[in-house]
């Protein structure tokens, strides 16, 4: 059983920075695409971040774009999030999730991947 276990998230003022952190339990970590998703209250669960199996490729929401940055460390079993220049529409609850499937490229739909997180809270004051 995978387990993934987010951290990092809190409080911060407007156009600052957190570094969100995910440790995944297993062996095979370094074999599977990883994403970042976030929910906001009221709103659908949606897509922010993702790095393929080895790190040479990721992909981004136009809104994490420029200010966010995916990142992986096989070796630790860990996917980072970094997000600077935070505006209060940031606000929400932050998930990551693996994705179905060995080896694969990035992906962004929700239903690709298979394991989440319990999330962690980010809160972006104006």
């Amino acid at each position: 059983q995978v387990q993934l276990v987010e951290s990092g998230g809190g409080l911060v003022q407007a156009g600052g920075s957190l570094r969100l952190s995910c440790a995944a339990s297993g062996r095979t970590f370094s074999s599977y695409s990883m994403g970042w998703f976030r929910q906001a209250p009221g709103k659908e669960r949606e897509f922010v971040a993702a790095i393929n199996w080895s790190g040479s490729s990721t992909s981004y929401a136009n809104s994490a774009k420029d200010r966010f940055t995916i990142s992986r460390d096989n070796a630790k079993n860990t996917v980072y999030l970094q997000m600077n220049s935070l505006k209060p529409e940031d606000t929400a609850v932050y998930y990551c999730a693996r994705s179905k499937g060995l080896r694969i490229g990035v992906r962004t739909l929700k239903y690709e991947y298979d394991y989440w997180g319990q999330g962690t809270q980010v809160t972006v004051s104006s």
